[in-house]
């Protein structure tokens, strides 16, 4: 079978690639190891002229091809309005891989996710559609619209997969939808990433990794440095990523004189991430954001990190087995009585971060792929030849 993926995720031309395109995040890893399924896999993908990020990831993947789109413009209402001339000029590219697409992959929450969602409708062409937000939260109608349609058009030849998970299937009204986890490292990875970790004393450690916007908690966790620094007086915090309110949140650590103790890295590549990750101590999330199922929670229970977090979609479920603290308001107060008692036990600690490991170890990208293959197979029969 021959799938076409139709994805926001932005992409430029890398000359380091087979593909001659790369991007960021872990779009590559999942997009090469879903390709391994098929005879052949195209990306449609927004493209920018040029661009490098810092630890950019090549596009590569079995007999896999780049179809470039133009990059959308604006942001919010102005890019809804952009799309209608941005459609007009990528329709061709659009229609021609879909209608030579045996089948079309649609991620989304994401305008072009959208669209190609809606063309494999109209031609008829076999759908698998992974919606990658919070399923259980609907705050707009494009979010709204996304679930409406999965519940209507998911089974027979329609996979439908919500990122996420828990005791309860996605939807009470199609039985059809399924839950899948999201990750990007292999069981070699996951393994390689496990630290043996001893309680750090007063020298704790603390992290965030993330998009740096205020819904994600990173103004919690520098406010909340004051208290901690009372109970573990050599504390420090890694912020990692970049945002919008990285510079308030540069500001706030200046006005609380916490210069010497909060360190911004700013973005850098997964494998910096993961670094980081194994010299902390404990991975800080207290997030008010709608998430869908965080990859980079996974990072740090992979890397033995306690997790201290909220009840936000599938986080409690993560941490259920007792690898990490989920704290009912994301306040700096809640946040720093959480770490004294993520740490107030050496044999606690070392507990969490044995239960973090484990909990890492279901969620392989070699599941993630086993778990789609499966539901795709069902669906639409042999994927490709066998040796192919």
């Amino acid at each position: 079978m021959r799938l076409a993926v139709c994805s926001h995720k932005p992409c430029w031309p890398s000359s380091a690639s087979p593909s001659g395109y790369a991007t960021d995040g872990g779009f590559a890893f999942q997009m090469d190891a879903l390709s391994q399924l098929f005879e052949s896999t195209t990306l449609l993908v927004p493209c920018q002229r040029t661009g490098r990020a810092p630890g950019e990831i090549p596009l590569t993947g079995r007999h896999l091809s780049i179809a470039p789109l133009t990059s959308p413009r604006g942001t919010g209402v102005g890019r809804k309005l952009a799309m209608v001339p941005w459609l007009a000029r990528n329709a061709a590219t659009l229609w021609t891989e879909v209608r030579l697409a045996d089948a079309v992959h649609a991620p989304i929450p994401g305008d072009v996710g959208t669209i190609g969602m809606l063309l494999a409708l109209a031609l008829g062409k076999p759908l698998f559609v992974r919606h990658c937000g919070n399923w259980h939260v609907q705050r707009t109608a494009a979010e709204r619209f996304w679930r409406w349609f999965m519940e209507r058009f998911g089974g027979g030849r329609n996979v439908m997969l919500a990122t996420g998970g828990d005791g309860a299937p996605p939807s009470a009204r199609n039985p059809a939808l399924r839950w899948i986890f999201s990750t990007t490292l292999t069981i070699n990875e996951l393994r390689a990433c496990a630290v043996d970790r001893e309680h750090p004393g007063d020298r704790c450690r603390l992290i965030i990794a993330c998009r740096q916007e205020t819904a994600k908690g990173t103004a919690v966790v520098i406010d909340a440095m004051p208290q901690v620094l009372e109970r573990w007086p050599e504390a420090t915090l890694d912020v990692v990523g970049d945002g919008s309110a990285l510079r308030t949140f540069k500001e706030r650590a200046t006005a609380l004189d916490l210069d010497s103790r909060v360190t911004f890295h700013g973005k850098v590549g997964h494998a910096a991430v993961i670094d980081l990750m194994k010299r902390a101590d404990v991975f800080c999330y207290p997030t008010s954001s709608s998430e869908g199922f965080p990859k980079v929670v996974l990072e740090a229970l992979a890397c033995g990190l306690p997790v201290i977090t909220t009840p936000v979609s599938v986080l409690p479920y993560l941490l259920r087995n007792g690898a990490g603290l989920v704290v009912e308001q994301a306040t700096p107060a809640a946040l720093a009585a959480a770490i004294d008692r993520c740490l107030e036990s050496r044999d606690g600690y070392r507990a969490m971060s044995a239960r973090a490991v484990e909990t890492a170890r279901q969620f392989s990208l070699e599941r993630w792929t086993e778990t789609i293959a499966a539901s795709l197979t069902a669906a639409w029969g042999e994927l490709r030849p066998s040796g192919a």
